[in-house]
């Protein structure tokens, strides 16, 4: 039976299982999350997860949710498929990969979310977006990008000079950003510039991010 994605494409965490999919190369089934009217909040989508939040992926008898373990989860099944993204035949490379994608989701991640709420969410909810979480979360991101701008002087991408899983995850919070003035945080950096023009163009993700207009009218 084919992978079963339960999500919506606008979403940045199904986009990020997405593009994992693609990356492998794999045969899947997306089945849409209607999040305006709710659906993720209704019994058949909480017995996928009971947090009520997309995605969750169902492999045969196997249901897991939370887009990094669905990526991991995907990537380690089907290592010997598609693109390698974790570097598995290589143990210290596959350290350094894991290593980068907690930097993504512990460091880079909680500074960036508050800035795509305020520009993408707080608009549908009636509200003007709040410059001053804008501006001090936009503090901690350029912290952050600055410690990436130094890597990337090293490597071409975080791990190393091979794209990675580390790599992907930032691709959907990032793709967002840089529709946004704040995309001069990026922008601003030239090593930070030239790995966010890299990974953002692979064909994997480009195919995704036809479908992520979260926002637009």
């Amino acid at each position: 039976m084919a992978l079963k994605l339960y999500g919506a494409p606008m979403s940045t965490c199904t986009s990020r299982v997405l593009t994992c999919l693609h990356e492998k190369d794999l045969d899947f089934e997306l089945v849409l999350v209607d999040l305006f009217a709710g659906e993720h909040k209704q019994p058949p989508f909480l017995a996928k997860n009971p947090f009520g939040q997309i995605p969750a992926l169902e492999d045969d008898d196997l249901t897991i949710f939370e887009s990094r373990a669905i990526t991991s989860y995907v990537a380690e099944k089907f290592k010997e498929t598609g693109y390698d993204l974790t570097r598995h035949q290589n143990i210290k490379e596959a350290a350094l990969v894991k290593v980068w994608t907690e930097v993504e989701s512990q460091q880079f991640h909680p500074a960036i979310a508050p800035i795509i709420f305020q520009f993408f969410v707080a608009p549908l909810q009636g509200n003007s977006p709040d410059q001053i979480i804008i501006d001090t979360n936009l503090e901690k991101l350029g912290k952050v990008l600055d410690i990436y701008e130094a890597k990337l002087t090293s490597t071409k991408y975080l791990a190393g000079d091979f794209y990675s899983l580390a790599d992907l995850h930032h691709l959907p919070y990032a793709y967002y950003l840089m529709k946004t003035p704040a995309a001069s945080v990026v922008n601003e950096r030239p090593h930070v510039k030239a790995w966010w023009e890299d990974i953002s163009t692979r064909p994997a993700f480009k195919k995704v991010a036809e479908g992520m207009n979260f926002g637009e009218k």
